[in-house]
């Protein structure tokens, strides 16, 4: 998608804000001082003074610079289940930043008001790595989340966080729609313990039409990410009549279940109407089950449910003697009838307590 990014011209608040501009990583320079971000598939050419699509990476004078390092402009403390994250490190605390921007344009964005945004949104102060890492201390979380918006694009801010965070004993998770190339997943993703990747659809139109964005670099980033060691659980947002088929989600589930393996968690969300699609009906719980059902017909043995009411769709079961292991409801978590890893049967949990 190399020449097709959208770019926004320099003004003067970009010219008052530029020295707090951080130094980018993953780019080359071009001819005529334009210049190549390689943070994404997106490939962006840039020229002076415009941004990529993602709307926070800007060139200036044949250098490329992040204009969100420093600059969260979303910062909580969350239960882990809420990114979703059911596997990793179950009823704790996790510390959540996001920044401006994202370098995907879904029509359905559930965070449209902060994805849109663009790099001069953010505090006036910088915040520096090891106020955030202190902070998640002092918020007695076990780990940090960069998440709300695609943290993809603040990379810079997340590689120098994730240093500090585990040197304290803290561990980072990424909350990605998946959208990244391979150069950054390998020097960003040793420093990332867990990972909840979005995988909007099993159809490359979809991809294209409703994220102006590429579905195959999704697939080979998850593999990637995967096979790196990082503990990885997949979201699809089901929005009806678009990506919900049972055809599809067939495919979808037997990509998982073939490619990844059937302990692999999948969580199916519920779309609330928003963004550009405010008309759209929100999806029913219905649509919900019967994803969960095709999903656990095609052999996936974790596949849960979120942004509805449930009864048991949100609790992990023994794949093999069907005890309950642990129980949700609205992001209070109870574990049961576990050792270690282990279910009372005997049977090995994929779990990272």
């Amino acid at each position: 998608m190399g020449g097709k990014c959208l770019v926004f011209d320099m003004n003067a608040q970009d010219r008052q804000n530029q020295l707090r501009w951080h130094p980018a990583r993953w780019w080359r320079l071009l001819e005529n001082e334009e210049l190549e971000c390689q943070l994404c598939p997106h490939h962006c050419r840039i020229k002076e003074g415009n941004r990529g699509v993602c709307r926070v990476r800007i060139n200036q004078h044949g250098q490329l610079f992040s204009q969100v390092w420093g600059k969260p402009i979303a910062v909580h403390v969350d239960p882990i289940e809420k990114k979703p994250l059911y596997h990793f490190l179950p009823g704790s605390r996790i510390f959540s930043i996001g920044t401006a921007g994202c370098n995907l344009r879904c029509e359905f964005c559930q965070n449209w008001d902060i994805s849109t945004a663009d790099g001069n949104d953010g505090g006036p102060e910088m915040t520096q790595p090891a106020d955030l890492v202190q902070s998640a201390v002092e918020s007695r979380c076990r780990s940090i989340a960069f998440t709300y918006n695609e943290p993809t694009i603040f990379g810079e801010y997340i590689s120098d966080i994730a240093t500090l965070a585990h040197q304290t004993g803290l561990k980072t998770v990424m909350v990605t729609n998946g959208y990244i190339s391979v150069e950054a997943i390998r020097d960003l993703y040793p420093l990332i313990d867990a990972a909840n990747i979005d995988l909007k659809a099993m159809n490359a139109e979809f991809y294209r039409q409703r994220c102006r964005a590429e579905l195959a670099p999704v697939l080979d980033a998850i593999i990637a990410i995967r096979e790196g060691g990082t503990w990885v659980e997949l979201t699809t947002l089901l929005i009806p009549d678009l990506n919900d088929s049972g055809a599809e989600l067939t495919e979808l589930c037997g990509w998982i279940f073939n490619t990844l393996g059937a302990d692999t968690p999948l969580h199916f969300s519920a779309f609330h109407p928003a963004y550009k699609m405010s008309n759209r009906a929100r999806t029913t719980k219905t649509i919900l089950d019967r994803a969960r059902d095709i999903a656990q017909r095609t052999g996936l043995h974790y596949v849960y449910e979120g942004n509805v009411l449930t009864e048991n769709e949100a609790d992990t079961s023994c794949p093999t003697c069907g005890q309950l292991l642990i129980s949700r409801q609205w992001n209070a978590t109870l574990i049961r009838n576990l050792n270690g890893n282990r279910c009372e049967c005997g049977q090995t949990i994929p779990i990272i307590l």
